[in-house]
């Protein structure tokens, strides 16, 4: 964050923690909407109420960093709520594979969105940097996963992972402003 005016280095963390906390809660609604249409039934289900709890512990650290620093959240919560729900319900009722390609294209952009956030903080943020790479590590882990479980062959994977990777790249450009 060099070559910053004094200011902008805080409005640029506050963006990552608002954006963040965001895609956190998306996450975690999007494994709810799974879990919903695909209960208890499944080897899938049970890996994805894993990654739900990981995400949930995410979601509390931002929500935690949000309260702390006084970062305004995103306005955008409400549609997150029922979108993410939405996309997961929809690929959990497509099939199990469905639902992990649908993880892997989120763990895609989140793995990207964490390591440019990375470079970006540098040194300037000891505690979110921290925090940042670990959840960063978990979300790969949540890919690889997903992978090992069939996510590939799920129908139409390039178009579906395409569609759920865009509006990845939507969501976190509109969370960092509005």
């Amino acid at each position: 964050m060099s070559g910053w005016k004094p200011g902008d280095a805080k409005r640029a963390t506050d963006s990552m923690i608002r954006v963040d906390q965001a895609g956190e809660y998306g996450a975690t609604r999007i494994y709810a909407g799974q879990l919903a249409v695909m209960g208890d039934r499944s080897p899938a289900a049970r890996a994805i109420a894993g990654m739900a709890n990981q995400e949930e512990r995410h979601r509390a650290f931002f929500d935690r960093m949000i309260a702390e620093r006084g970062v305004r959240p995103t306005l955008l919560q409400p549609f997150w709520n029922v979108a993410g729900f939405a996309l997961g319900a929809v690929t959990a009722a497509i099939g199990p594979a469905a639902a992990m390609a649908c993880t892997v294209a989120v763990e895609t952009e989140i793995d990207k969105h964490y390591a440019d956030q990375l470079i970006e903080l540098g040194d300037s943020d000891p505690v979110l940097s921290a925090a940042v790479a670990d959840f960063q590590a978990e979300e790969v882990e949540h890919k690889e996963a997903a992978l090992a479980a069939g996510a590939e062959t799920a129908i139409a994977y390039p178009l579906l992972s395409a569609v759920i990777r865009l509006g990845c790249r939507v969501a976190i450009a509109t969370a960092k402003r509005i």
